[in-house]
């Protein structure tokens, strides 16, 4: 009875258009922003920042990146960890090349890079989709982890391809500790979040969807395909990128071309899908059910107190761990952001059976 949106009417447009139209929905996010911003970085502990939050929230940016594309356009990719390496690397190089130069800017100037091979690699879209296009995004993964290795000014004449950051300020502020790292991530998050979501609302989001659907029809109402495809790649490439950099910069300090490999891809892949495809909440949901579920199958049996073996405690996480990612895709195909959204629908509704 509470969750019910009786007596709440809009008397404009802007209202009836806002992206939470219900109070309570206005007020919970609220209450969680507040959460976020003020209370966890002054409750939660190191382990909890470093291990658990701050990975989160930059894989809920790459995820919320690839979900532009892959949920939004219907274009397949499973190249994403290579867009993220080279968010991670063309921002380190501007970072070290450009003294002076502030930590956004590299990391913005490392997504523009990252948008420009995405847009390069998303080319063959215009004749090809669905398994051979998903090969082909395959190819930008081994090109970049080659280049990464072979060409030595990427990595600024390093030998193993392995390079590191320190001492990180924005603006003269340090980020250094682990409040501060979750803080500057969670920026990033929200002001992206925002704009990606205001952009699948307006007519470049309308055209994506529109080209997911089904194209040739998109293409005979005018849309197309060659700017609704292209755009798509370019904005969840720069997103990525992004999210590279600061997975780079942020949460490894140091890091290496493996850091970035296919099975990043997958992962990514594997949020996108288990959240919802298509949902900018989705990729919320992804992100967190594949970077908290195996931290908490990791730790089941220690606080009931069950001596497990450790190889065998992570085997069985894996075990368990794939097992309900095919539970979630049986039970409901579109993510877990359909769940919540049937959920919500049906708070609106009870105690009544219509």
């Amino acid at each position: 009875m509470i969750y019910r949106e009786n007596g709440q009417f809009k008397t404009t447009y802007r209202a009836d258009q806002q992206i939470f139209p219900i109070r309570q929905d206005r007020i919970a996010i609220g209450l969680l922003l507040f959460a976020a911003v003020v209370l966890v970085p002054a409750l939660a502990s190191e382990y909890l920042l470093r291990a658990v939050l701050i990975p989160f929230l930059i894989l809920s940016l790459a995820a919320l990146g690839l979900n532009v594309l892959v949920g939004y356009c219907g274009q397949i990719s499973l190249g994403t960890g290579a867009f993220m390496a080279v968010g991670a690397y063309a921002a380190y190089n501007f970072h070290v090349r450009f003294d002076g130069l502030p930590l956004v800017v590299s990391l913005l100037l490392g997504g523009a890079c990252a948008t420009v091979i995405g847009v390069l690699f998303g080319v063959p879209s215009l004749r090809i989709k669905g398994l051979y296009l998903a090969v082909a995004t395959l190819a930008a993964q081994f090109f970049v982890d080659w280049a990464c290795l072979r060409l030595k000014w990427v990595t600024n004449d390093s030998t193993s391809g392995s390079v590191s950051v320190a001492g990180l300020n924005v603006f003269g502020w340090p980020v250094e500790s682990p409040s501060h790292k979750y803080l500057f991530c969670l920026g990033f998050v929200l002001v992206f979040a925002l704009l990606a979501k205001n952009l699948v609302r307006g007519h470049i989001g309308r055209e994506w969807m529109a080209m997911r659907d089904m194209d040739v029809a998109a293409a005979v109402i005018g849309i197309r395909p060659v700017y609704a495809k292209l755009s798509a790649f370019a904005v969840s490439s720069f997103i990525v990128g992004v999210a590279g950099g600061l997975w780079g910069f942020i949460h490894l300090g140091s890091w290496e071309p493996a850091a970035f490999s296919v099975d990043r891809s997958f992962q990514l892949l594997f949020m996108v899908i288990i959240g919802g495809l298509g949902s900018i909440m989705g990729s919320f949901f992804g992100a967190a059910f594949i970077v908290v579920l195996p931290i908490v199958l990791d730790n089941l049996p220690y606080w009931f107190g069950i001596p497990v073996d450790t190889a065998l405690a992570s085997h069985l996480t894996f075990m368990i761990f794939g097992s309900l990612i095919v539970f979630f895709l049986i039970v409901e195909p579109h993510g877990i952001a359909r769940l919540w959204s049937t959920a919500k629908e049906k708070l609106r509704l009870w105690p009544f059976p219509h």
